[in-house]
Parts: structure tokens; sequence; C-alpha cells
């Protein structure tokens, strides 16, 4: 069902011309006068799982904030639901998008539902700061992510891995079905990456949409619905993880020779490594 402008009430003008609810035209990307990111369009297909790689430097983390409000392009813009995203306030963009930023800080003495609070922060308003709704709202993301058991605990108490966890449900409290998450599995040891990972699937198959920077690319492959690399601000690559990942695309975006074979678990493409000679 479409839903109603935020700001006047009308029923918005329709998708971007890709046909997704999110999606970025010629986008210029710039801290002060250093561009990052020059020239780059995307469209982030509805229901899917978007992985963004790419070197480091290459303007992943920089295309998530515009993507999310966060900076202000220097020239291009983000459309969501088919309308420029600035033209938005900032409570209704954060009604129908959540944002998960790289080492979020939570508040000193802050326990884990107080936390997961915040997140309904974009449906309260001056005559209602807390009702039932939120109340239903925070329990059903502290249960889909495995936090209820955690509620009463400070955040600061947690492992790395449930501390994401905790984060994660902080934004589904947002009731949102576009999430953005920002190098989600960074700190984590190897089980809490998967464990993070598998999370993001599961929210994924609900039919939510999310897009994910990550770093390490078999990861990605096996989790993605949608590869998009980039390399120097732009994308140089997107499609099914089977049809993009090869090790041509590899050794020419990351300067590594290796060879792609299938992952022997999910069959997805797996980069290894070719040997480097030796004396």
């Amino acid at each position: 069902m479409a839903r109603a402008n935020n700001r006047t009430g009308r029923m918005p003008s329709g998708h971007s011309a890709g046909g997704s609810r999110l999606a970025a035209r010629d986008l210029r990307l710039a801290y002060d006068k250093r561009v990052v990111v020059d020239g780059l369009s995307i469209d982030v297909p509805d229901g899917g799982f978007t992985i963004v790689v790419g070197p480091n430097a290459c303007g992943k983390s920089t295309l998530l904030k515009a993507l999310s409000r966060t900076l202000k392009p220097a020239s291009g813009q983000v459309l969501l639901d088919g309308e420029p995203i600035d033209s938005y306030r900032s409570k209704a963009v954060a009604r129908q998008l959540a944002m998960l930023p790289q080492s979020p800080i939570a508040p000193e003495a802050i326990t884990v539902r107080d936390l997961v609070g915040r997140g309904r922060y974009p449906h309260q308003h001056l005559l209602q700061q807390w009702s039932h709704e939120d109340e239903l709202a925070v329990a059903d993301a502290l249960s889909s992510t495995g936090c209820a058991d955690l509620s009463e605990r400070y955040v600061a108490e947690l492992s790395g891995g449930q501390r994401q966890r905790v984060w994660i449900a902080m934004i589904l409290a947002q009731q949102t079905d576009l999430l953005l998450l920002d190098e989600p599995t960074t700190f984590l040891d190897i089980a809490h990456q998967y464990e993070v990972l598998e999370l993001c699937a599961r929210l994924h198959s609900d039919g939510r949409t999310l897009v994910a920077v990550l770093h390490d690319l078999n990861q990605a492959a096996r989790y993605a619905s949608n590869l998009v690399v980039m390399k120097e601000g732009r994308i140089v690559a997107s499609g099914l993880p089977g049809d993009i990942l090869t090790a041509d695309l590899v050794e020419s975006v990351f300067g590594l020779p290796c060879v792609i074979i299938p992952d022997p678990v999910t069959g997805t493409p797996m980069v290894v490594p070719r040997a480097a000679p030796h004396p």
C-alpha cells in the first residue's frame, strides 16, 4: 500500500525511475574540497540485501551517509519514494529509513531496553511521549534480535556481538522497511560476525530492504542478493554475486590475484588468494 506524503499528506509521486524506494542520481559527495564520490547513480532493490564492497577510501561509507541523509551531496540527489530525500522532515525520513553508523557509542549507564527504546523517537510527539505501541515495538525488536534476556542489563557490560545485536534492535524499533548498516561486523570476532550477518539475513527473509557496507568479500558474496563493487568513488559492477564476482574483477579492484571457487557450504562465489611466489 502506498503511503501518504509525511510532509503534505499527499501520496508520493512514485518510485524512482529504476523502480526502487531508495535511489540516487548523479551524486557528487565531498568533504570540504576533497571529492570522494562523483557521478554515482544507484537503485537499491526493494526487498533485497544489497552489500557494498570495495577498497579502503573508495567511498562506501560516504555513499551510505548520503543515502541516509547524514551527508548532503555537493550535487545530484537521493530519492526516497520518488521524492528528493532532503525535502522530507527529519522525523519523516526516520519513520521510513533507519541507519546504523560505524561504531556507535551508547550513553553511559543505559540499559538495553532504554537504548532500544530510543528507536521509537520518530514516532513520538509532544502530546504522546510513550505509548503501548512503543512498548510492543521495543519488545518485538528485542525478541527478533535475541536480546530479550538482555533487556535489563547495561549496554557497557555486553560483549561486542551482543552490543551489535542491541544496536540492530534499536533501529528495528523504528519499524522501518529500509535498514542501512555501515560496517556492522567491524571489530567483531569471526563467530560474532556471522551471528550479525545471519540476523541480517533473517531480516531480509522477512521482507525488509537492507544495505550494508562490508570488507570481507566472501561474507558479502554469501549473504548479498545484490552485490555492489566500488572503486575510486564509482560503481564498477553490481548484480548477483555469482554473475559479477570474477578473478579479473577482484584483481582489478583490490589488486589481489585470486581464483574463484564455489563456497562448499552455500555454492556462492568464494575468493581464494593465489599464493605469493617465494624466493
